[in-house]
């Protein structure tokens, strides 16, 4: 099993001229004390994927129609070892992107629930930003486009690290970073963030109200919350306590309607708490792909009725709320 080599000095550079550079030692610290989380036995053939990519002289990185595009002066047969490069790197769950003349549909349509969170949050132009489990970077790279002076993404997967690094190559943009690490090892009260995301974590979260209050220790005062997050339906405040799968997926313990939902951000200290998104989860938003070969939402939902999941709970449903935090 190999271990990542992390560059605590690198880091410390990097964020030198940055509103987090008062934090780069503890965030470096952060890193290396992830121990064996920093291993994995995939992670030499992840490397290998990044180190082939071909090099180019001049790229950039763009939006078009939503999609990540990497642009750059690719020689006609680069196509190939760009192809293959990117293939070792499956699965791609979060996009889409677009490396020179390769596209990668990614399981998840990412921009559908970009489309529906954009026109409701403050806007990011100069904001320092920090979106928790960021996965692939497919939204710090929406947040930057937005505006955001930097944005920091957090993820303690090291294969969505090494998609990140991939993008990066391209885009070289020094304002947007990603560090292997879960929301519970970031440095507690850091108060410095004015936009902070956490989209598809708290269901994954033993205590969902000990992660509210770290969400709230990153923000500064009068920073915004933008939490996405499973629920169940109904009107009434009530949770559904999960002691084995949903949907397929692992490690869910508590999904709550929408009103518990607000409660518990309300009792952790936000204020003008507003859901602005219900949205049943489609089978066009979430699907098999070349670039995403396993099993996905419709291998998770009961095939004699899809508005169930295979373990006969209601179908997944995800809220986007959105808080202030006052201090």
């Amino acid at each position: 099993m190999s271990e990542l080599t992390f560059d605590t000095v690198k880091l410390t550079e990097e964020l030198a001229q940055t509103d987090l550079a008062p934090w780069a030692s503890r965030l470096g610290d952060a890193v290396v004390n992830q121990g064996h989380a920093l291993k994995h036995g995939h992670l030499p053939r992840w490397e290998a994927a990044v180190d082939s990519l071909p090099s180019v002289t001049e790229s950039s990185l763009t939006i078009q129609s939503g999609v990540v595009t990497l642009n750059g002066n690719f020689a006609p047969e680069d196509e190939t070892v760009l192809r293959q490069s990117l293939e070792g790197l499956v699965p791609w769950r979060k996009g889409p992107f677009q490396f020179g003349p390769v596209s990668i549909d990614t399981e998840w349509r990412s921009d559908w629930k970009w489309d529906r969170l954009e026109p409701h949050i403050s806007p990011l132009q100069d904001r320092l930003v920090l979106d928790v489990g960021c996965g692939s970077g497919y939204h710090l790279w929406r947040m930057r486009h937005a505006g955001a002076k930097q944005v920091l993404g957090i993820d303690p997967s090291l294969h969505f690290l090494k998609q990140f690094e991939a993008t990066q190559l391209y885009a070289k943009d020094a304002a947007v970073q990603f560090l292997p690490l879960p929301m519970e090892a970031l440095p507690p009260n850091m108060g410095v963030f004015n936009t902070v995301f956490s989209m598809g974590v708290l269901y994954h979260r033993r205590q969902p109200q000990e992660h509210l209050k770290e969400l709230q220790e990153s923000l500064s005062v009068g920073g915004e919350l933008i939490l996405e997050t499973l629920i169940i339906p109904g009107d009434n405040s009530e949770t559904l306590v999960l002691n084995s799968r949903y949907a397929n997926m692992r490690n869910i313990y508590e999904l709550p309607t929408r009103l518990r939902l607000e409660e518990w951000v309300s009792t952790s200290g936000f204020s003008g708490i507003r859901t602005v998104s219900v949205c049943e989860t489609s089978l066009d938003e979430q699907r098999s792909t070349h670039w995403m070969p396993n099993h996905s939402l419709v291998n998770a939902l009961d095939p004699a009725d899809q508005n169930l999941t295979i373990e006969g709970h209601t179908r997944p449903l995800r809220a986007i709320v959105i808080a202030r935090w006052d201090g």
